[in-house]
């Protein structure tokens, strides 16, 4: 009987999620199946993959194909790798403990990969946040300003000056200038009024010398 490792569909619309499967290649695909392996949710980041190694390895040696998406998983939770081991341990060249300790070594390597991607996708996240609220609170800003420019009163044209020169006007120092301009103007007025007097006191002081 030819056996496949597929992926059988489960979960919600638009949110599925599957089991990963052995099963006979003529059954249909989200039918009966010989025995359930592990599973794989892609709707996390990255994504969740719980696989048994050993009993997909006992597949494999007994003949079961899997499907491109299936070699997929089991390539990168180790499955093949494991597999192609045990190869080497059925023809001399490895002992099972050497087989453990490559296998072992292997995937703490990629526990560490993981480790680091999710680190990675972790502070990709908090600098996006950090950005998110710093447009917010730009737009905040801009927002609050917009209405206190709106609740400031409208300025009638040429009030503005008016008023900048009546302010200007009230200053000690233009005061004291207008004060000087017309003790000057006065002072003017009083030599223009004592000017034709003076002339004619002179006319009389010239006529009485002449007299004598």
């Amino acid at each position: 009987m030819p056996v496949k490792i597929r992926l059988q569909r489960h979960g919600k619309k638009n949110k599925p999620f599957y089991w990963i499967v052995a099963a006979d290649s003529r059954a249909k695909r989200d039918g009966k199946f010989l025995e359930k392996l592990g599973i794989y949710n892609p709707n996390t980041n990255p994504a969740t993959i719980e696989i048994n190694v050993d009993n997909s390895v006992q597949w494999l040696q007994n003949g079961a194909q899997p499907t491109d998406t299936a070699r997929a998983i089991l390539s990168y939770k180790g499955v093949l790798l494991k597999h192609h081991l045990l190869g080497g341990v059925r023809k001399g060249a490895l002992t099972e403990e050497q087989v453990e300790e490559k296998f072992n070594a292997w995937l703490e390597e990629k526990e560490k990969s993981i480790a680091a991607k999710v680190s990675g996708l972790d502070k990709a996240k908090e600098e996006a946040k950090k950005k998110a609220l710093a447009a917010e609170k730009e737009v905040n800003e801009k927002r609050a300003l917009a209405a206190v420019e709106a609740e400031l009163p409208e300025t009638p044209e040429g009030e503005g000056a008016e008023a900048e020169v009546e302010a200007v006007a009230e200053t000690p120092e233009a005061t004291a200038a207008v004060e000087t301009a017309e003790t000057v103007e006065e002072t003017k007025e009083e030599v223009a009024e004592e000017a034709p007097k003076a002339e004619n006191d002179a006319e009389e002081a010239a006529a009485a010398t002449e007299e004598e």
